[in-house]
């Protein structure tokens, strides 16, 4: 007689072996963001939360899409953390046009010095503690992560997804092509004249794909210190694209 839990209990047995073989990503990704995160968030809760994204892709996956199983679990994973952290709800709401306002403040800044700004120079603009600056910049950081489910809007009107424009073989036309490649010469000239440690924290994360612990290491500096420059370093950027799109458009 067949056993009506054989196949459940198999299932069950599968997903297990590949929780498993597949936490290392999670903690990995994990310790990735950890970068933009201010130290009282527990390591262990984003762990907790990847496992459910592992789960959702392990579910999701599908081999047609064309693909790799390890691309589609790390976009489910930091997605799954992402969404996790949000219903702490611990960024309150007028942080985001707080951060805005200091990023403003970085590109203005730095166009009038025609340098990199430093942290109180900026904070003597804003008039604002130096420490109360600093804390705004790490609080705020938690902005820039982006949902996987957070959809944006096309061309056409159409609902687009991280996960949607994996794979789509319209978007090679050469036109397209060429303003990915024209997109990349502008960050790489806004990154080099990002000040050195900044710079270096900027390649060590994006460039070499090292988690925060990795970094701290590498620069012999303390992770809440690593935290902090790449913060400022994302301000920087965005406040630089920014006012150069505005002088494009």
């Amino acid at each position: 007689m067949t056993n009506p839990y054989e196949g459940a209990t198999s299932q069950g047995h599968w997903k297990i072996e590949q929780i498993e073989k597949y936490l290392p990503l999670v903690k990995r990704i994990a310790g990735r963001l950890a970068i933009a995160l201010p130290q009282h968030v527990d390591e262990d809760d984003l762990i907790g939360y990847g496992v459910f994204g592992l789960l959702d892709a392990l579910e999701r996956f599908d081999l047609a899409r064309g693909v790799k199983f390890e691309t589609y679990a790390n976009l489910r994973i930091r997605g799954s953390m992402i969404d996790g952290l949000r219903t702490m709800d611990w960024v309150p709401h007028s942080a985001r046009q707080k951060v805005k306002h200091i990023q403003e403040a970085f590109a203005k800044v730095e166009a009038t010095l025609g340098r990199p700004a430093e942290v109180d120079e900026v904070a003597t603009y804003l008039q604002m503690d130096v420490r109360e600056l600093e804390g705004a910049i790490q609080q705020g950081q938690m902005l820039n992560l982006t949902s996987l489910d957070e959809l944006s809007t096309g061309d056409e009107g159409e609902n687009l997804s991280p996960l949607s424009m994996l794979k789509d073989p319209e978007a090679q036309e050469a036109f397209q092509e060429v303003e990915i490649e024209e997109q990349h010469k502008i960050l790489a000239n806004a990154i080099e004249k990002l000040p050195e440690k900044e710079k270096l924290v900027v390649a060590l994360y994006y460039q070499e794909d090292l988690t925060l612990k990795e970094i701290a290491a590498v620069m012999s500096l303390s992770e809440s210190r690593i935290s902090q420059l790449h913060s400022q370093a994302i301000l920087r950027l965005r406040g630089r694209l920014s006012r150069q799109k505005k002088n494009l458009f």
